[in-house]
């Protein structure tokens, strides 16, 4: 896949389809490995990360403080790659508004479209910024992210490493606080909303609201745990990622097509 955008998370796996996963607020593509390995070792799913700018090997880049405009540049560099394989999105917290807005973008491109939208831990579009979304003040901004549980303690404690992800993490909640969604058709893609039951950002309700930003049939888990309920559920996620993308068609495992 083109190296700018996007990161392989586990060994790659030929055919069948592949999964690109978009991380939340400060994340990086990092935070997928571990989902990538089991859906790689397990269902044979082909799993790339989605790399914004300003962190990790990008962090010399500026973020982008706009969540539009950064799932436009996500878009075109998916388009670029001129791939007939099939793929799904998947993302968590800030990354399922850049992956649906990323889906949307192909719509008014043409281009082919995700055969399914996974969308985790963040009320859905048009229900405006959530209270979480509207810190400014940076320590007010380190205690929010703290509580969420996301983030290593050793990061914000260390003045190196804190320096290093704090232009990120201010960026992406510009981008949170400044996202307004603009009304349009229902994807015509399939879409998965996965929650947990604990999380203080994103109620179930919220969260099953997306529902109505899908034309096609959609699909609610809810899981025990918090914002970051991935980290504890990442057996029952994998498993519920495979069933759905089984669901849509075969995916290749061992070299020959399984049905996963």
């Amino acid at each position: 896949m083109e190296r700018t955008w996007f990161r392989r998370l586990a060994p790659p796996v030929d055919g069948g389809v592949r999964l690109i996963c978009f991380p939340h607020a400060g994340g990086a593509s990092s935070y997928y490995v571990p989902l990538a390995r089991r859906l790689a070792d397990t269902a044979g799913i082909d799993v790339a990360g989605v790399q914004y700018p300003g962190r990790q090997d990008r962090r010399s880049e500026p973020g982008v403080g706009d969540i539009v405009d950064l799932a436009g540049m996500v878009a075109r560099a998916l388009a670029a790659e001129e791939s007939d394989r099939p793929f799904a999105f998947f993302g968590h917290s800030m990354g399922a508004l850049v992956a649906y807005e990323t889906a949307r973008h192909l719509v008014r491109r043409g281009s082919p479209l995700p055969v399914r939208l996974f969308v985790s831990g963040r009320a859905a579009p048009g229900v405006g910024p959530t209270v979480a979304d509207q810190h400014t003040d940076e320590e007010e901004l380190v205690a929010h992210v703290r509580d969420l549980g996301g983030t290593a303690e050793a990061v914000f404690d260390d003045p190196d490493l804190r320096a290093m992800v704090m232009p990120a993490l201010r960026s992406d909640y510009r981008a949170l606080r400044t996202y307004a969604w603009t009304p349009g058709e229902p994807l015509d893609v399939p879409m998965t909303m996965l929650v947990g039951r604990a999380d203080p950002v994103a109620p179930v309700e919220l969260v099953r609201a997306w529902n109505g930003h899908s034309a096609r049939p959609a699909r609610m888990e809810v899981f025990e745990g918090g914002h970051f309920f991935i980290d504890g559920a990442l057996s029952e996620v994998a498993e519920l990622v495979a069933e759905d993308l089984k669901a849509l068609l075969p995916v290749r495992a061992g070299g020959t097509e399984s049905t996963v």
